[in-house]
């Protein structure tokens, strides 16, 4: 299945705490590419990870992962304060971009084993892309996101430079709290939740 839908939002977070390296004010991750593309996710470069997210953005691409356990709960984390952009939100299971010449689906099987510290297999169920200004970093996301699902069934073992929190809820449970605490959630996480079906996990 295949959706396209675009979304603008900002949302404020608390500031972040510094665990990476800086230069002046701004947290730097480390250096890593990401694929530039077009609206079709048709590629037109690649950029420093960093530099792709000032000035307004670049259109890159990205993967958003849904991971379910067989009592059809979704695993959702909270973004560690270290993160760049969007720190201390909570959020669907992992989000990451592919490296040049990385498929979509080994690079989101790769961060769930760095992120999560375990091992999934997943598959595409939807695209779109969406447009987020985090005002706390003055970063922007602006990304054609791939959108991927898996079922786990285990216990995580978080990398705390990622990973502040998970915990394991219902879809019904998450949509209540996004009705009712929207700033507590990345931008990204009801866009790209509204775009699956759990069932299909």
């Amino acid at each position: 299945m295949s959706r396209v839908a675009s979304a603008r939002v900002a949302m404020s977070q608390s500031s972040v705490v510094a665990r990476l390296p800086r230069v002046g004010a701004i947290i730097i991750p480390e250096m890593e590419y990401v694929v530039l593309v077009n609206e079709a996710d048709e590629p037109v470069g690649i950029a420093e990870k960093l530099a792709a997210h000032t000035d307004g953005g670049r259109l890159h691409r990205a993967f958003s992962i849904f991971v379910f356990d067989p009592r059809d709960r979704l695993l959702i984390q909270q973004r560690a304060a270290a993160k760049y952009h969007f720190a201390g939100a909570w959020s669907n299971t992992c989000c990451g971009h592919p490296r040049p010449d990385e498929p979509v689906v080994a690079a989101g099987e790769r961060r769930l084993r760095e992120e999560l510290g375990i091992s999934v297999a997943l598959r595409p169920v939807a695209q779109l892309s969406y447009t987020a200004h985090d005002p706390a970093s003055g970063l922007t996301e602006r990304e054609y996101l791939h959108v991927l699902i898996g079922r786990f069934d285990g216990t995580p073992v978080p990398n705390p430079a990622e990973v502040a929190a998970y915990r394991w809820v219902t879809v019904d449970a998450v949509r209540g709290e996004l009705a009712t605490r929207p700033g507590d959630y990345s931008p990204w996480f009801p866009i790209a939740l509204a775009a699956i079906d759990p069932s299909s996990a």
